[in-house]
């Protein structure tokens, strides 16, 4: 029988940090998102099949998760979403390829332009919402109400720190 306090793997702690499981359990919820998104049917068939194809990538959910709806700016959003300005600039030149957003005038600088959510981004941000709501409750009834709770407090209380 191994002691705790001297084990085996002195670098097992390398896979089991706070860090390490925070990135696992984020890329295994955003896979069960873009999974139920991608069985969706108010999502436009060509999202949807991106999707699907797993086409569409955990980046690409930046958009989704920090575009508001009324547009924002490329700095913006690549602020929101801890990118650079060129990477975030290469998502949307995807997004708006797949019909996502377009880009358009800045109502406050005319030199500036305002990315926005077409009328089949829109549809794919309210079914970002639905799958979002369920892979929640999935993750409640995989750990508990109680844990879910308890997880959520510790994140929002450490992520507003």
């Amino acid at each position: 029988m191994s002691d705790p306090a001297f084990p085996t793997d002195p670098d097992a702690w390398r896979q089991t940090h706070l860090g390490r499981l925070l990135g696992h359990a984020m890329r295994r919820f955003d896979e069960r998102v873009l999974a139920l998104m991608a069985h969706d049917i108010e999502v436009p068939l060509a999202l949807s099949n991106l999707a699907a194809r797993a086409q569409v990538s955990a980046a690409h959910i930046h958009i989704t998760r920090h575009l508001a709806r009324e547009g924002s700016r490329l700095t913006e959003l690549a602020e929101r979403a801890g990118m650079t300005k060129q990477a975030m600039g290469a998502l949307v030149d995807q997004c708006e390829a797949w019909g996502l957003v377009t880009r358009g005038p800045d109502p406050l600088d005319a030199r500036a332009r305002r990315v926005l959510f077409t009328p089949d981004g829109l549809a794919w941000l309210d079914a970002f919402r639905r799958a979002v709501t369920q892979a929640e409750r999935e993750f409640r009834a995989s750990v508990g109400d109680e844990i879910a709770t308890v997880v959520t407090i510790g994140l929002e209380a450490y992520t507003a720190g």
